[in-house]
């Protein structure tokens, strides 16, 4: 690939290019200082000069830690692992349809396990976007789903200690509102009554709208500020323009990559993985491959998430500086 390029367009492409560490440094400059002029990550200060030999930036201006690397102020800071193998890491999360395991990385790049599963946490920290982009607006379907808890993919042991009866007890509850032709916006939530899933619509979609739901009772009421249809699945799953398939596909998509690619995954976590499906979903016909890429790579400034807060053994810390000071 020519070194002029700014992005791979191709896994092939992306691990030859980021092989190279003067690439891997040129493409993180870009990226975090677009108009050329470095700033400082701690001061914001351009008084800033790189040392070659030592592969990093040094701040003249009098503050701790003057010295830092492409890495700092980002998701990567901290970490011993090399832009050569984070970044073709990233190209992976980003671009793989049904998601990349943890013991993939690790046969792939020659990381732990335990690490190229921390690798993949933080990445996904990047993928998250939040309500960006306004309030979903025209034809919407709103829908919910159980995650997990499969008596048949239990130990004996495990199956007597959380299985009691039928029905939604030990699974994790998933609701999402799509925007049709447009996005979706998927989170988790504690349980399906009224309160938490007529918020997720309230919060994410315009009054006025078209919304499409099942008939579950917890929706009863959202007539009230939209044109609210109800599509009864003991009769029937389409009734002309009434229906959540669209929701339907994103599901499946999801558990496909749950159940397929990263086959355990605990209810603490899940929300991760939601908002790396969302992301690939919200991004799969707008952008090719290395769009997306870069779209998360913009992502991965002025965010961070430790070890200790990843397994719960602190509390997550309030967010880093704000990406405009890169």
């Amino acid at each position: 690939m020519d070194r002029a390029q700014a992005t791979p367009t191709t896994l092939l492409e992306a691990v030859t290019h980021f092989a190279n560490a003067d690439n891997c440094h040129e493409f993180m400059v870009r990226l975090r200082w677009p108009d050329g002029k470095v700033l400082c990550p701690r001061c914001g200060s351009d008084d800033v000069s790189y040392l070659p030999n030592a592969r990093v930036f040094k701040c003249y201006q009098k503050h701790e830690c003057q010295k830092f690397s492409l890495k700092v102020g980002t998701i990567f800071e901290d970490s011993p692992i090399g832009l050569d193998k984070w970044l073709p890491v990233m190209w992976l999360l980003v671009n793989c349809k049904n998601g990349v395991s943890s013991w993939e990385i690790h046969r792939a790049v020659k990381v732990t396990q335990k690490t190229a599963w921390f690798m993949l946490q933080r990445g996904r920290l990047a993928m998250q976007s939040g309500l960006n982009g306004g309030k979903l607006g025209g034809e919407v379907e709103v829908d919910e789903t159980f995650i997990g808890g499969k008596a048949r993919n239990m130990h004996a042991d495990k199956r007597a200690e959380k299985i009691h009866g039928r029905g939604p007890e030990g699974k994790t509850i998933v609701a999402a509102v799509l925007e049709r032709g447009g996005k979706v916006r998927a989170t988790v939530v504690e349980n399906r009554r009224k309160k938490a899933l007529q918020s997720l619509v309230r919060e994410n979609v315009e009054t006025g709208s078209s919304l499409y739901s099942d008939a579950l009772k917890s929706y009863e009421g959202l007539a009230n500020d939209f044109t609210h249809q109800v599509i009864d699945h003991a009769e029937a799953y389409v009734d002309g323009q009434i229906h959540t398939n669209g929701l339907e596909n994103f599901w499946s998509l999801l558990k496909r990559g749950l159940n397929g690619t990263y086959i355990s995954v605990e209810p603490f976590h899940l929300f991760r993985y939601v908002d790396e499906q969302a992301f690939r979903f919200n991004n799969r016909i707008e952008m090719n491959d290395g769009d997306r890429f870069i779209a998360v790579m913009k992502q991965i400034i002025g965010k961070r998430l430790t070890y200790a807060e990843l397994t719960g053994k602190v509390e997550a810390a309030e967010p880093g500086p704000s990406p405009e000071i890169f």
